[in-house]
């Protein structure tokens, strides 16, 4: 092949739109369905979590085992505290839509937006990192960085995972109020802990799609 027709090759490769194989697009359904089977099974739990993390009286009584579990009944079902085991089991549940968009956005963006990534850092970049580290090195980076910059962008997401807190342990905040509402008069204060947030995911992503 003349080095006139590798230019020509690659200036193709490098202009070629990216379109998500049938592997791609099984990710991102599987991820979806990932994301709701964990939203029904952990939910829950993370509402539990939050909720006892939120309280600021003492709940634990050591000499008295029957204080603390009604201590403990107050701080996880809150004013579902008095009522029968399924209005208890339901009352766990609060702010599943915002848990569902985040969760499944969450999990379609990350495992289905890195391939998607990878293969046009690939068709810009793959050649330039081959060079520079090597054909393995170089592609182990380049997931790397896909899935690192991934992590950096999820937190686009926030102001969802912030919402399902809000309902999870302050109900009373969000009662009455619309999603637009919401998002308008809360504005970038839905993205308190993003650069934190970001810290976290760039290098834990990374760590995530490498490992």
């Amino acid at each position: 092949m003349t080095p006139k027709e590798e230019n020509t090759n690659a200036s193709v490769m490098a202009t070629s739109p990216v379109h998500m194989s049938g592997k791609s697009e099984a990710r991102i359904i599987g991820s979806a369905v990932a994301g709701v089977s964990e939203l029904a099974l952990f939910h829950p739990v993370d509402t539990v979590a939050k909720r006892l993390m939120s309280t600021e009286t003492q709940t634990i009584i050591l000499n008295s085992p029957a204080q603390t579990a009604a201590n403990l009944n107050t701080a996880i079902f809150r004013n579902a505290a008095a009522e029968s085991v399924g209005k208890k089991a339901i009352s766990l549940f609060p702010g599943i839509g915002f848990g569902a968009a985040y969760k499944i956005l969450q999990r379609v963006y990350k495992f289905g937006g890195q391939p998607v990534l990878l293969d046009l850092m690939t068709k810009r970049y793959g050649a330039d990192f081959d060079d520079r580290f090597g054909h393995k090195t170089g592609r182990t980076l380049l997931s790397a960085t896909s899935g690192s910059l991934i992590g950096i962008g999820e937190v686009v997401l926030l102001p969802l995972d912030a919402l399902k807190v809000k309902a999870q342990t302050s109900p009373e905040q969000l009662h009455g109020r619309g999603v637009v509402d919401i998002f308008r008069k809360e504005g970038f204060g839905l993205y308190r802990g993003a650069g934190l947030t970001v810290m976290r995911n760039a290098p834990g992503k990374l760590e995530d799609i490498v490992c």
